[in-house]
């Protein structure tokens, strides 16, 4: 199989889709692998990396996109990308499809396969290709929203973990999962009085056993998060519904609830942002204030950190990689069904129920796509 890793096109997106290490394996495998050139460079790979590891080097995504069996990524497909791909071509890269219906007709239309990282599963009913990504933002969200609750950045001027006689920041964190538990990690690291809420008690009970009391949990429903707004200095969105478009659970009316110049971190901007006034924004521009409160809703926390998410994405990825490469997406799938869950589009078919949902198109069960 040729294997296509194009440059990332989306603004501010230095990750790469492939590292030197998951080409030298693909290569060992007897599989064809091209690189963009300079598909690295945000990450610190350079060209010659990947040539030591077996790849070539392409001038143009034009040309990765024309002759590549699988195309490999780490961000959905930009509108130009959308244009290139074609009938019985596998793309394998995030999507988050639920928000986005331009983007899932447009791969209706062009009959390619997409399998989307974010709802591949495991065994323990996790999501392995999301859980490097979402540490990441995780932990970057506590540092970005205290960048954004600086004065001069439009923020009330609280110190995260405050001073001696003076009182540490607030922060709530919305979903207790590996974003919400990576959030809240760094938060308590940095000194802040952190709350985590969630709707899972056994996960509570986890997350307080692990903190050893250095935070507070609390079970998450309407009231209770009413009931915080007002004294939150940052209020982190951490939740996730596999697949499909994220809660709101912040209204623009209860805003009026919080402290002018309280910051609002959402990390579920991916699948639409889980506060009623999120919209998406991007490293060079990552804030905006509604109704005095400051919004940070970057859609692509962790290409910040470029270098380590490429590596984490590609650990995570590299043995799926394989497999489809190895097997062709179709047995692939059919001999593992949480691959199988990532399977969104297939020859103008949407194949996954969630998005289909969302976006009001009829889906088909994957199972028959694959065993049909």
């Amino acid at each position: 199989m040729k294997i296509g890793c194009p440059t990332e096109i989306k603004p501010q997106e230095f990750r790469v889709g492939l590292t030197p290490n998951a080409a030298q394996e693909a290569t060992a495998h007897g599989h064809d692998v091209i690189v963009q050139k300079g598909a690295g460079d945000g990450a610190g790979f350079t060209d010659a990396d990947y040539e030591a590891a077996g790849a070539s080097i392409i001038d143009t995504a034009e040309e990765i996109f024309a002759t590549a069996d699988m195309i490999v990524k780490v961000k959905e497909p930009q509108a130009s990308e959308r244009k290139m791909l074609r009938e019985g071509q596998v793309l394998f890269t995030y999507l988050h499809l639920a928000p986005d219906p331009e983007q899932t007709r447009d791969l209706l239309a062009s009959g390619c396969t997409a399998i989307a990282y974010e709802t591949v599963t495991d065994r323990n009913g996790g999501l392995p290709l999301l859980a490097p990504m979402s540490e990441v933002a995780g932990r970057l969200a506590p540092q970005s929203g205290s960048w954004a609750l600086q004065k001069a950045n439009g923020g009330s001027g609280v110190l995260m973990g405050g001073v001696p006689g003076v009182r540490p920041a607030n922060v709530a964190v919305i979903g207790g999962g590996v974003v919400g538990a990576a959030a809240a990690r760094v938060a308590v690291g940095m000194g802040a009085n952190v709350t985590v809420l969630d709707r899972s008690l056994p996960r509570l009970s986890y997350l307080d056993d692990v903190f050893l009391g250095t935070l507070t949990t609390q079970y998450s429903d309407k009231a209770a998060i009413e009931e915080l707004l007002p004294r939150m200095d940052m209020i982190v969105g951490a939740v996730l519904i596999p697949g499909a478009a994220a809660p709101k659970l912040v209204t623009r009316d209860q805003l009026s609830m919080m402290k002018p110049g309280s910051v609002l971190v959402d990390v579920a901007i991916d699948q639409g942002g889980c506060f009623e006034t999120s919209k998406a924004t991007t490293h060079q521009d990552p804030i905006y204030e509604v109704d005095g409160i400051v919004h940070y809703c970057v859609a692509n926390m962790p290409g910040a950190v470029a270098r380590t998410s490429t590596q984490a994405l590609g650990n995570a990825t590299m043995p799926f990689m394989l497999a489809l490469a190895d097997k062709g997406w179709k047995k692939a799938c059919a001999d593992d069904p949480h691959l199988m869950n990532g399977l969104n589009v297939h020859a103008g078919q949407l194949t996954y129920r969630a998005v289909g949902e969302a976006l009001g198109i009829d889906t088909v069960s994957p199972e028959k796509v694959v065993n049909g």
